[in-house]
């Protein structure tokens, strides 16, 4: 297994962590006989060879003596040897930014080098073995007949059911990769996925048919599935402990360890939504018959299949999150917890939800707030989820975590969403921002939420608590930047209601590493551009945050901002992608160019998605004058796919936000208002 290791000088390559010096030990871990030990040495290969999906010299290296390891009957645990190799040698050779990656390359060839490890390993003793070599075989053995020979053997000599799963994953995957030989594939596929196999067999051919031969699918299918479902699930209702539920990670020992008790069901209902696509009338359905399952592990696989659904699409989601407000009473609490971490991320569109979260929060108190070993407190889940969802039910309970001894950092982040129904907050969030001590290590997180509450509610009588805390803050205190930048905004906001206090403040914040947002707070206050022009175009010199801030001050301008024109035609040339969109929207903004801005911002909307809430608040300001970026909002409107969607399954707590906002924005521009 080991021949030659000793020869190699581990020393001169590298891995994710430096120097390859330790992979020899960890090699010689894989084959330990004690269990924690091959964890841990698999674990250091997964971090250390293959970190994010990129290889090194010592990966290259590394290979031969994987597949050394991978082939011997001796050794436990190959199966994870055989997925490592997998993940090593499925590797595209070209990354995101076009470059072509030789050692992505040389490290798939020498995956390859070893596929008739595979081919062996297809009959091993060890079913979980037998589990991970057919996607091996279909992926580096370059002989598309001999494959689909095996796999058909394979299916036919095969008993264990996870076994038979992947081979039909695999074949699924030959599909895809070997097109021109798909028919033989295809034939077993759709045979599979008929009477009398196994029902959860059924599903996994069904979802490789909808992934790569929609035109073979059932008319029914939904109705199948459903039924194929619940009749899996009364064959394993009596064979399992409790409910548990998906989870995800990226380390080898948190994955095992978090499996969920029906991992193979949640991967079988994962790749049919993910064949379904973009046909969102059949997955909703079939998510409603996941929901309204008797089986509560069902459901919660589908809790978490919604939160996919929701956050990459666009469509009436009234009756899924309904759905999923309805586990918010089961009794299990993994089901429970589910649902409410769910419907957290959706902010206004678990409204439907509203009635079960209200439920939930008047019932449970002590959920109110999640207690930590250290530091404050944060937001429970299900008031977070309620207040998000804009309902003034949270208000009163809000009131009183105002109230209590110790707040939640993050309580103040969720007043905005409520509106103007949590109007009646502002005096307690005012109070609390007046105790928050100067000093203090915590004040970041304590102060920013208050001040950004404070700020959505446009509270004019918080400006004595703004002031103080703006007089007091030390210098070199942590973040001090950000809390000052808050509390800017803040007086921006509401700041004339008391101008002869606010403007001297702000007018000594020119002169510091604040100068753009103090310059849009004072024009907002006072609307003198003399004091504050001069400032904003000598930030446009300045470092990268500071070019941008000073360019979106200057948008606010408007006409007045006109000197500062040839500064800001030079940053629509800058290299920063959101540079170049501060500088155009301001040069269109001030000057009425569109011609120079309208090609900038059109190439940001295509090629930075992010850009596209800023481009269209520009062009609300911008009314019909920007009507030549009118089709880009149109085309926004119509698409079904979420702007911020990745294609990696990738997302933010905030991304279903920003996409609802932009096509309410859209829709406001192209209306007009």
């Amino acid at each position: 297994m080991f021949t030659g290791i000793d020869e190699v000088d581990w020393a001169s390559l590298r891995h994710a962590y430096g120097s390859a010096e330790d992979m020899p030990g960890l090699l010689r871990g894989l084959a330990s006989a004690d269990p924690a030990e091959r964890e841990t040495a698999l674990d250091g290969m997964y971090g250390a060879l293959h970190h994010q999906g990129d290889v090194y010299d010592s990966t290259l290296a590394c290979v031969p003596f994987l597949l050394a390891l991978a082939a011997r009957g001796e050794i436990a645990d190959r199966a994870g040897l055989v997925k490592l190799l997998v993940s090593i040698g499925a590797e595209d050779t070209a990354r995101e930014d076009g470059v072509e990656s030789g050692l992505g390359a040389r490290a798939r060839i020498g995956v390859c080098a070893g596929a008739e490890v595979f081919v062996r390993l297809t009959g091993d003793a060890d079913p979980s073995v037998r589990r991970a070599a057919p996607e091996a075989v279909v992926r580096f053995l370059d002989e598309p007949a001999r494959v689909l020979g095996l796999l058909r053997e394979r299916c036919v000599l095969e008993r264990d059911d996870r076994v038979l799963h992947a081979l039909t994953e695999s074949l699924g995957l030959f599909v895809r990769l070997h097109p021109g030989h798909a028919a033989g594939a295809l034939e077993l596929l759709t045979a599979s996925s008929s009477a009398p196999h196994d029902p959860g067999l059924r599903l996994a051919a069904l979802g490789q048919l909808a992934d790569c031969a929609p035109d073979r699918l059932p008319p029914d299918l939904v109705t199948v599935a459903v039924g194929l479902l619940r009749e899996r699930s009364a064959r394993r209702a009596g064979r399992r402990n409790g409910v548990d539920c998906p989870h995800s990670g990226t380390l080898v020992t948190r994955l095992r360890r978090l499996r969920p008790s029906d991992e193979q069901g949640s991967q079988l209902l994962r790749t049919l939504h993910r064949g379904l696509g973009d046909r969102l009338d059949d997955r909703t359905a079939l998510l409603k018959g996941q929901l309204t399952s008797p089986d509560a592990v069902d459901r919660c696989n589908a809790v978490w299949m919604t939160a996919g659904l929701l956050r990459d699409w666009r469509a009436d989601w009234a009756e899924p999150v309904a759905l999923v407000g309805a586990q918010l009473g089961a009794e299990e609490d993994r089901l429970r917890d589910a649902a409410v971490s769910v419907l957290e991320d959706l902010f206004g569109l678990a409204a439907p939800a509203a009635d079960d979260l209200a439920a939930l929060v008047a019932s449970r108190p002590d959920l109110w707030a999640r207690r930590r070993e250290r530091g404050a407190p944060t937001l429970g889940g299900p008031l977070k989820a309620l207040a998000r969802s804009g309902d003034s039910r949270a208000t009163p309970v809000l009131a009183e975590v105002l109230a209590a001894p110790v707040v939640p950092d993050d309580l103040g982040q969720v007043i905005g969403h409520l509106g103007a129904g949590a109007a009646p907050l502002a005096p307690a969030l005012r109070r609390r921002l007046g105790e928050v001590v100067w000093d203090s290590p915590g004040t970041f997180e304590r102060a920013v939420p208050l001040l950004s509450a404070l700020t959505a509610l446009g509270d004019r009588e918080a400006v004595p608590e703004v002031l103080r805390l703006l007089r007091g803050l030390p210098m070199g205190l942590r973040s001090r930047d950000a809390v000052v930048e808050s509390a800017v905004r803040a007086l921006g906001t509401f700041g004339d209601a008391a101008a002869s206090e606010v403007i001297p403040v702000l007018r000594e914040l020119l002169g510091t590493q604040c100068a753009a947002v103090a310059g849009e707070a004072l024009w907002s206050v006072e609307r003198d551009p003399s004091a504050v022009l001069p400032v904003l175009i000598g930030e446009l010199t300045d470092g990268r945050p500071r070019r941008r801030a000073a360019a979106d001050a200057l948008a606010r301008l408007g006409p007045e901002a006109g000197p500062a024109l040839p500064g800001l035609r030079r940053l629509v040339r800058a290299e920063d992608p959101w540079e170049r969109v501060s500088a155009a929207c301001a040069v269109w903004r001030i000057s009425g160019d569109g011609e120079l801005a309208a090609p900038v911002l059109r190439t940001a909307w295509r090629q930075k998605p992010s850009t596209r809430r800023t481009i269209t608040a520009c062009l609300a300001v911008l009314g019909p004058a920007g009507a030549t970026l009118h089709d880009l909002l149109r085309a926004e409107l119509a698409a079904r796919r979420r702007h911020l969607a990745s294609a990696s399954g990738g997302y933010g707590s905030h991304d279903v936000l920003d996409d609802e906002q932009l096509v309410r924005a859209c829709g406001e521009v192209l209306r007009g208002g």
